[in-house]
């Protein structure tokens, strides 16, 4: 085996630092987006960790969405004004992309959820990862 194959594997097999910090948070959420022929399709969901910029999310019914599709992701009302969400969260539906889908089940032959990344502004970006450095520093 030459050098850049070992370089290549290496880096293939090394761990994704993690943008934001993320909290184990339980929170009833909703899904929408629009599938290959346009038509409107939504999923209720639960969130087993959330960040400032990402969030991830099990489907509480058979599911099935593409990798980078587009959806609206928003926490259900109820659970909106919890202190540990991210604000952008508490304003409703928020812009995201799937940036991950996790393993399938071999019951329903569709992902047990989804990685999604917040669109969100650079600035709240930024503000959310300088509260974290802050909170480190201190």
């Amino acid at each position: 085996m030459n050098h850049l194959a070992a370089s290549r594997r290496s880096a293939a097999t090394a761990p994704i630092a993690r943008i934001g910090e993320r909290r184990k948070i339980a929170l009833a959420g909703r899904l929408t987006w629009r599938d290959g022929s346009g038509t409107l399709r939504f999923a209720s969901v639960m969130t087993r960790d959330i960040s400032d910029v990402d969030v991830f999310v099990e489907c509480q019914m058979p599911a099935s969405i593409p990798l980078f599709r587009l959806v609206h992701f928003q926490i259900e009302r109820q659970g909106r004004d919890m202190a540990d969400i991210p604000a952008v969260l508490q304003q409703g539906k928020i812009l995201s992309a799937v940036y991950r889908v996790g393993p399938f089940r071999s019951s329903t032959g569709t992902p047990q959820g989804y990685a999604l990344r917040l669109l969100v502004e650079p600035r709240h970006q930024v503000a959310g990862l300088t509260r974290q450095r802050l909170a480190v520093a201190n």
